[in-house]
């Protein structure tokens, strides 16, 4: 008799499209396709948010709205709404929990599910993904993109590679859903920019770049003592690690545990 293997982690990023200005496009649909900004218009006003089309010219968020308004002098500017953010948010994530007790919100509107032991129930993660994607624009009227991996790493990368892109002669649809499967870790990251690695921030960038490393292949081809030498001993395990798609991490449920599979997600569309 063959001994029974364990099946590796299937772990989903959901990470909102534009979050606040997707919710703000719910009441004021005439806006869409235009260069929305959520944030204070005033001199000392900052984005808080920016739509694709707003991206296009060069608008994120955390910039300042003076900087903003010089590069999109077209833009629509719009004051947030934190209340009803956290509502559609409370939505978004009874719909998460539907599917799995293991749910980890980084924010109101990001988090990680471990849908590993869902597969039973709902399919694939694939199917599961396109399956909460469906949920959340049918009944919340909102995009998300959703990344799948055996990793809390690899998964939140594959999000952001499933997002639209803003373009400078439009926005690109984003694929909505990729999985890296297990065993693929290596080929999606390394050719990846070093700045993609949890950690790199504008200081570590700085003396990783100085020293050549400029992609997540570079960074993983680097001794361990080496890069010791280059950010320190404690930061240069952590990025070792991730650079090698070492990443064993759990994802923490932040709500009491209910009974799931009463109420299976509907098809996906």
């Amino acid at each position: 008799m063959k001994p029974l293997t364990s099946r590796p982690k299937a772990i989903c990023h959901v990470d909102m499209d534009m979050f606040y200005v997707a919710v703000e496009l719910r009441r004021r649909p005439e806006l869409r396709g235009k260069p929305v900004v959520v944030g204070g218009d005033g001199s000392r006003g900052v984005v808080a948010a920016a739509s694709y089309e707003a991206r296009r010219y060069g608008v994120f968020s955390a910039m300042s709205s003076a900087m903003a308004k010089r590069l999109c002098p077209h833009a629509v500017f719009l004051p947030g709404d934190m209340e009803l953010y956290q509502q559609v948010s409370e939505q978004v994530f009874d719909i998460f929990h539907d599917v799995t007790p293991l749910v980890e919100g980084l924010s109101l509107d990001e988090a990680f599910l471990d849908v590993t032991g869902s597969i039973r129930l709902f399919g694939e993660p694939e199917e599961i993904a396109a399956n909460i994607r469906s949920r959340v624009r049918n009944e919340v009227g909102l995009p998300c993109s959703i990344g799948i991996a055996p990793s809390k790493f690899i998964a939140k990368l594959a999000s952001k590679a499933a997002k639209p892109i803003a373009e400078r002669d439009g926005v690109r649809e984003g694929l909505g859903v990729l999985r890296i499967e297990p065993g693929k870790e290596l080929d999606f990251i390394l050719p990846l920019p070093v700045k993609a690695v949890w950690g790199v921030g504008p200081a570590t960038l700085e003396k990783l770049l100085g020293v050549g490393i400029h992609t997540v292949g570079d960074l993983a081809a680097v001794d361990l003592d080496v890069l010791e030498g280059i950010v320190g001993v404690a930061h240069a395990r952590h990025l070792h690690d991730l650079a090698h798609a070492r990443d064993d991490r759990d994802v923490v449920a932040q709500r009491e545990a209910k009974s799931i599979g009463t109420r299976k997600p509907s098809p996906s569309t």
